[in-house]
């Protein structure tokens, strides 16, 4: 029998295990991967907390922002070959096991193709963060030359600048402090506006008010102060998971004929469409790496906002 290293957890609000068990077999339709990178993201959190809306089985290996090569087919598995690298994003790590391991099993359906030019550690963040943030975008009906800004630069916000610019957007970066101005202007952003020295609504109503404002950063307050930065016809898209309410009156939204909608990014080729985008624009994430038995200190760094954008297992 050969073994593998997995990070698992064992029950809702459980911790992280390293543990020792059986590789698995592709069945049907399936193929077994042998994985390289594996970004960690929020929502993992859905996984180690207990996410009961999803109907999450234990044990269960997190995981869903996976690179890696295949390295066993199973029957009836078609466009795809040994060797070849691929990606899994959503729903793996949740409703089967996923990417904190040496292996792991998936259909060919699930799978994308990682385009030669594709760096895995730089390539598997895209895979959740990238294509929540570009298809929010894509679909948000800015046009080239609209004012969209980018609450938060961090990992969802650095992504979202680059394809904001790329998109051929007037972006604009907000952000708490000054601290971010450089990094966010060298990304794309063609203004920068730190809510603590600045009105982020007057400077945004200075633009002709914003068509659409994303929000990257985890803040019901930020939304609720942010709506009187839109423009008519301007809307706010949530792809920062949040649970606190939001403060709005509905006057302020029918005045300007505004609105707040959130997002969960769905299609058959939004992660192919994602990767294809990010390559021909030369949009990176930004990462910081870990080895997969250093998984509590690198989700502590995420869930606290104080990794380097994004964490990223890299595994041997």
């Amino acid at each position: 029998m050969k073994l593998m290293k997995a990070i698992q957890v064992s029950r809702a609000g459980g911790d992280f295990e390293l543990i020792q068990k059986e590789i698995p077999e592709p069945a049907k339709n399936q193929v077994r991967i042998k994985i390289l990178a594996c970004g960690i993201c929020h929502g993992d959190s859905a996984v180690k907390e207990g996410g009961d809306y999803l109907g999450i089985t234990y044990p269960r290996i997190p995981g869903h922002e996976i690179i890696g090569v295949i390295d066993k087919l199973g029957s009836d598995v078609n466009g795809y070959e040994l060797g070849q690298r691929v990606g899994v994003g959503w729903p793996a790590g949740i409703t089967y096991d996923g990417g904190f391991a040496e292996y792991m099993v998936t259909t060919d359906s699930e799978l994308v193709t990682i385009p030669e030019d594709l760096n895995e550690i730089e390539g598997a963040p895209l895979l959740c963060a990238g294509v929540t943030t570009f298809d929010a975008l894509k679909n948000s009906g800015a046009k080239p030359g609209d004012v969209v800004a980018i609450q938060g630069v961090g990992g969802l916000g650095h992504l979202a600048i680059q394809y904001a610019k790329n998109m051929g957007f007037k972006t604009v970066a907000i952000s708490r402090g000054a601290e971010k101005k450089e990094l966010a202007e060298k990304l794309g952003a063609k203004i920068f506006i730190a809510t603590e020295e600045q009105d982020v609504t007057k400077e945004l109503q200075k633009l002709g008010g914003a068509k659409v404002i994303l929000i990257t950063a985890p803040s019901s307050k930020a939304v609720s102060e942010l709506v009187n930065g839109l423009g008519f016809d301007g809307k706010i898209i949530i792809v920062a998971a949040m649970n606190d309410p939001i403060q709005i009156s509905p006057a302020q939204l029918m005045v300007g004929r505004q609105s707040i909608q959130g997002w969960h990014a769905t299609g058959d080729n939004i992660k192919k469409d994602t990767l294809d985008f990010s390559t021909l624009t030369n949009v990176k994430s930004m990462v910081e790496t870990f080895p997969l038995e250093q998984i509590d200190s690198a989700y502590e760094k995420m869930m606290t906002a104080k990794v380097h954008f994004r964490a990223v297992l890299t595994i041997e």
